[in-house]
């Protein structure tokens, strides 16, 4: 890899943000690179908006990515990339969850969120992760889903994707989460 890889994900409270960027982590450190990351999970338990900045490369300053730097952005809700999509690198790459979550004080989900993200980046996969994971065997699996569909873009080896993951996920669920990475290379 070229230079330093920003990636940043975003999502609501409980879709297991924070477990897919410590596994994000593991993989990088594993392979050799500094690693640098933060997360942002005030009113996670709540539902609220989850965030998580892994930097890596062969040197690495700051764990924060800055506006506008992130080479990555994986959303885990479609209404969490239109609310962070201001913090990819044009160029960048967006893997969008098709979930919709209803936010908190709504009774309906806002109209035009896929129009409003296609319009900001043109590198943009939208994945049912929610779909892979129920058919790999766990709905919980989206994550896990959402790094396989990552994995195209990173140049590590699926080995190397499955040994973080065997680090990072109890044995109860190796095999389903294992499959819902494979199912979320596929798309």
């Amino acid at each position: 890899m070229k230079g330093t890889v920003d990636l940043m994900l975003s999502g609501v409270g409980g879709q297991g943000i924070i477990l897919a960027g410590n596994l994000v982590a593991d993989l990088a450190l594993d392979a050799g690179f500094d690693v640098k990351k933060s997360e942002v999970h005030g009113m996670a338990q709540r539902g609220g908006s989850v965030v998580s900045h892994v930097r890596f490369a062969r040197k690495v300053y700051s764990p924060v990515i800055v506006e506008g730097q992130a080479t990555h952005l994986v959303a885990f809700e479609l209404m969490e990339a239109l609310r962070w999509i201001h913090m990819l690198v044009p160029g960048g790459t967006l893997i969008v969850n098709e979930q919709e979550i209803i936010p908190s004080g709504l009774t309906t989900y806002p109209k035009a969120i896929r129009e409003g993200i296609t319009s900001r980046c043109s590198q943009t996969v939208f994945i049912n992760g929610g779909r892979l994971a129920a058919e790999a065997g766990n709905v919980r699996a989206v994550n896990v889903a959402l790094l396989g569909a990552l994995s195209k873009y990173l140049d590590f080896d699926v080995s190397e994707w499955e040994h973080a993951i065997r680090k990072r996920v109890p044995e109860k669920w190796m095999d389903v989460n294992l499959k819902a990475f494979e199912m979320g290379r596929v798309g």
